[in-house]
């Protein structure tokens, strides 16, 4: 189990900003490995109550608040991640549990009780979490990501686009999952992520390109188009 707390700031920025700022981190910036040419996918498939309280609590920014994803890079990969993501204050907190693919698709099933099987202690909380409060599949959201990392203070700068979502289909692990566009395609999300308080020259880099501080979610932008929700 891997636990990880900072905190995250979102920007939405124009394609021309998003370029430019690429290339002055990534002169100061280690590159993700994962980058490639062009980032990498990221595919996650996001769990609500009956009544989509964790929507309606992000909506409302309700403090503290939580997510629940299971996390996939490639739909091929033969494991995945289960996340609890969990905003308190200006802090947020993430657990992640790494899963085999048989147990990623008995929880799109509404099948939990393959988390019992597993001896860390978070495994047996986010069960009785899942379980209680009548967690199930809510929708899956997509995007391509692009990233740079600071050794100072974990951070880590996100360039998030192509974003397309479904919530008709919830298997993570097709590979020809038909999903719809629920964002600009001119603009991205910028995702600031450290710890404690960001580096002065990651600050001034960041200032040197227009950009808006956004609080709407991927999972709110998502979930937004069929419960008819504007941000």
């Amino acid at each position: 189990m891997r636990a990880v707390t900072r905190k995250e700031k979102k920007y939405l920025c124009d394609l021309a900003s998003a370029r430019r700022l690429q290339g002055l981190l990534g002169a100061v910036l280690m590159p993700d490995p994962h980058n490639g040419a062009f980032g990498y996918p990221v595919r996650s498939l996001y769990f609500d109550t009956l009544g989509d309280r964790d929507f309606h609590e992000r909506l409302d920014g309700v403090d503290p608040r939580r997510k629940v994803r299971l996390r996939v890079y490639d739909p091929a990969s033969d494991f995945c991640l289960l996340e609890l993501k969990q905003k308190m204050g200006d802090n947020q907190v993430k657990r992640s549990l790494p899963l085999t693919r048989a147990e990623g698709r008995s929880l799109i099933r509404g099948d939990y009780d393959c988390l019992l099987a597993h001896p860390e202690p978070f495994a047996s909380e986010i069960h009785a979490i899942m379980s209680i409060c009548g967690y199930r599949p809510a929708a899956v959201v997509e995007y391509n990501r692009l990233a740079f990392i600071a050794r100072e203070n974990k951070t880590r700068i996100t360039f998030d686009s192509n974003m397309r979502a479904s919530e008709a289909n919830f298997d993570i692990f097709d590979a020809r999952l038909a999903q719809y566009p629920v964002f600009d395609p001119f603009n991205l999300v910028l995702e600031v992520k450290y710890n404690g308080f960001l580096l002065s020259y990651i600050r001034e880099l960041l200032n040197t390109i227009d950009k808006s501080e956004i609080a709407a979610s991927k999972y709110l932008l998502a979930r937004g188009v069929s419960l008819d929700y504007q941000f």
